[in-house]
């Protein structure tokens, strides 16, 4: 198994539990590895077989743009949802941070795991 790795992707978005944070957008910093076998691309230098990092990013903050969330892991799972059902991922771990989430700390994160390797 392979991966490829998408490390420390900056969105913002509309996320948290209080009325305040509903009217803001706040940083998140996103990183998911995605099983894949990169020997085909690899032989032929092909980006269509392959998963595409650039296509995946922006499908990712298109979701956060229009989406309105007030827990990290409810958004963790759409965008594992849609990673999985649009990109034909089979496996994937991602980690959602929130910095500042919590005085004293530099962050807080949700890690989750879905599929099979």
């Amino acid at each position: 198994m392979d991966i490829v790795r998408i490390s420390a992707l900056r969105v913002d978005a509309v996320i948290g539990v209080h009325e305040w944070e509903q009217r803001i957008r706040q940083p998140l910093v996103l990183t998911l590895d995605m099983a894949t076998d990169i020997g085909p691309a690899a032989s032929d230098d092909d980006l269509s077989l392959t998963l595409d990092y650039a296509a995946i990013s922006e499908r990712i903050k298109a979701l956060i743009e229009v989406s309105r969330f007030a827990l990290i892991e409810t958004l963790a799972e759409r965008i594992a949802d849609a990673i999985r059902d649009e990109f034909r991922v089979t496996w994937l771990r991602l980690e959602v941070r929130k910095p500042g989430a919590v005085a004293g700390a530099q962050y807080v994160a949700v890690v989750i795991e879905r599929g099979s390797a």
